[in-house]
């Protein structure tokens, strides 16, 4: 990764490796773009013992987010598995703990985009993806979702909504992304890239 070249967040947490699968498809879909990078980062288990029990740095995936990787990144996307149609409790309490960027505005006028999975079809993908854009809004983030010139949002028969990328993972959380899943996946990274890099490159005082 470059040092130069700024970057979208793709911040997530995934219990069974779903959610994980397509943030690595968005990373992909943001790598396309030339001129900005994917940087991944996850968020630990919330514990209900009041002491750490988890170690500072997870056996495998990416790295626990801080908050200078929200500070410093010129795109965010935010995704969870479905927690009966709100996002998990671990990326809430990361977000939670984000009052500090907001009191100085870190965020303002940087796209943000949402993504999420599910066990079962109608399982509350789009609740979820609505709720998760909340906290985005209160940040003064630019939503941008997935436009129907993506033609697969009218032919899955798995996930994928004009609200964000989204995936069907089975009842045992082991079905793969099908091919309709990854392109909108891949498709969101690239429109959050673009925006990214038009939104950094116009002044601040012009934005609003």
């Amino acid at each position: 990764m470059s040092a130069s070249l700024p970057y979208v967040l793709i911040l997530y947490y995934s219990r069974h490796g779903a959610t994980r699968a397509m943030a690595e498809r968005l990373a992909a879909g943001v790598e396309s773009v030339r001129g900005i990078e994917a940087r991944l980062r996850t968020v630990p288990p919330v514990s209900p013992t009041c002491e750490a029990v988890d170690p500072e740095i997870p056996a495998e995936g990416a790295v626990y987010a801080r908050l200078e990787d929200l500070r410093h990144c010129a795109g965010l996307a935010i995704g969870s598995p479905t927690r009966f149609g709100n996002m998990a409790a671990p990326l809430k309490h990361f977000l939670d703990g984000t009052s500090e960027l907001w009191l100085g505005g870190a965020l303002i006028d940087k796209p943000a985009a949402a993504f999420t999975s599910t066990s079962s079809l109608h399982g509350g993908q789009e609740s979820t993806l609505l709720t998760m854009l909340v906290p985005l809004l209160h940040h003064g983030m630019v939503y941008a979702g997935l436009p129907y010139s993506e033609t697969e949002l009218m032919e899955t028969s798995g996930g994928g909504t004009p609200y964000g990328a989204s995936h069907l993972a089975g009842k045992r959380s082991d079905r793969p992304l099908d091919e309709h899943e990854c392109r909108l996946a891949q498709a969101q990274g690239r429109r959050l890239a673009r925006l990214a890099l038009a939104l950094s490159a116009m002044p601040r005082d012009e934005r609003s």
